[in-house]
């Protein structure tokens, strides 16, 4: 079965907002078997949006859409879809009482605007919305299927959980596609390419190759009848790049840096503190995304000019001599970090963000500085030369990092 997404909204034309739900789609359907081959956005316009679904019909078994299922004159998702159905679109009763008791429960009147939502064409069939006001349609006719699901992400993380995988779930027989990502860290792109050049000949499974923040990432996509049997396909390519890249693999699949310097820290009693300059935080803010970090991160000082690095320990004259950009500050910084905040381990970032050289050095120049127990040591890195990326990929690489140093260091 082959699908194709459609993102619906004109803030998303504008920037206004990051479409995570076409991500959130394309993550999931590989489980179910299905093929995904389009990815499109398309703005507020009965038009351009009857277009693009005719378009999906033509090419594609099953037309996931998210978005303008709301109640204004700009949601026109029902009515391109029964335009291009060539159906009529009437208010159906049970799902007008049903939004009006949604109001009630909530303490609140329902708008009139809000009545567009209980209507419906004849290949349609709801699916239930406990988080909103809008309905989803499921829609079958002539060998197609489109689901139609609301814009914001927890309604349609719900609904698609609930309602609508397990559904597909029953439709789909005799493939299933299983994946399979292996992280590594140290290496470019093109250096893990050269190194494991004639996997990528192999059709199933099949091998990408991705440059993240975190590194660069490998994932193996198998087809078969059952799921072990697209294990068994993906064996021994995991085999063969667990043998050639074995240290430099930090991670697999949908693991984090973050989580797993947690599982670490909590298992062995320690805590972490950093002391961020360029990052601006991103370290301790990934960090404490982690669900009960509180019981091993004391906290971050983000000391961003010279004066407050001294502040809070470290040498004035290691700035003078070495400048602020360095491997030596960025060990002092590690190092300041657990005195200042009482920690087992410290992590220290200093570097050029940019847009301007910094101290003589290239902007993407940064260091990293990790301490524990009674070692110091640094790591430098060069990232993309924006400020953002920049920014985004020393945090990481720090994280990375650490949790190298952690999984070197006792048992894990």
């Amino acid at each position: 079965m082959y699908a194709e997404i459609i993102s619906i909204g004109t803030e998303l034309l504008m920037g206004e907002i990051v479409d995570t739900n076409a991500a959130y789609l394309a993550a999931r359907l590989p489980g179910l078997g299905i093929e995904l081959r389009w990815v499109s956005q398309v703005g507020d316009d009965m038009d351009k949006l009857s277009e693009v679904i005719q378009r999906a019909l033509s090419r594609s078994d099953l037309t996931l859409t998210t978005g303008g299922l709301g109640p204004t004159s700009d949601d026109l998702t029902r009515e391109c879809i029964a335009r291009v159905l060539r159906e009529e679109i009437r208010v159906d009763d049970r799902l007008l009482e049903d939004i009006k008791t949604y109001f009630r429960g909530r303490g609140g009147a329902m708008s009139s605007y809000n009545i567009k939502q209980a209507a419906i064409i004849p290949s349609a069939q709801a699916i239930i919305n406990p988080r909103g006001t809008a309905p989803g349609w499921w829609v079958e006719k002539a060998g197609h299927t489109i689901v139609a699901m609301p814009g914001p992400p927890g309604e349609m993380e719900r609904m698609w959980q609930d309602e609508v995988s397990p559904r597909l779930r029953h439709l789909i027989k005799g493939v299933v596609i299983v994946t399979r990502t292996l992280k590594t860290i140290g290496l470019s792109e093109a250096a893990v390419n050269e190194m494991i050049a004639p996997l990528f000949e192999s059709t199933n499974p099949y091998l990408g190759i991705y440059a993240r923040s975190d590194g660069i990432h490998l994932r193996a996509i198998a087809k078969a009848p059952t799921n072990a049997e697209a294990l068994a396909l993906i064996a021994p390519v995991e085999e063969h790049i667990l043998r050639v890249l074995g240290p430099s693999i930090w991670g697999v699949d949908n693991e984090t840096p973050e989580e797993q310097v947690g599982v670490l820290l909590k298992k062995r009693g320690l805590t972490l503190a950093t002391m961020e300059s360029f990052t601006g935080g991103l370290v301790a803010s990934a960090i404490t995304e982690v669900q009960g970090s509180s019981d091993y991160f004391r906290g971050t000082i983000v000391a961003y000019s010279n004066d407050l690095k001294v502040t809070f320990g470290v040498p004035a004259e290691l700035i003078e001599k070495y400048g602020a950009v360095s491997p030596q500050v960025a060990e002092a910084m590690a190092e300041a970090a657990c005195h200042q905040l009482r920690a087992d381990v410290g992590v220290g970032t200093t570097g050029v963000a940019g847009p301007s050289e910094l101290e003589k050095k290239p902007v993407g120049t940064g260091f990293i500085g990790i301490a524990y127990n009674g070692q110091t040591r640094s790591i430098s890195g060069r990232y993309p030369p924006q400020r953002p990326l920049v920014r985004r990929r020393a945090a990481s690489h720090a994280l990375v990092e650490l949790l190298q140093m952690l999984r070197g260091t006792g048992q894990p």
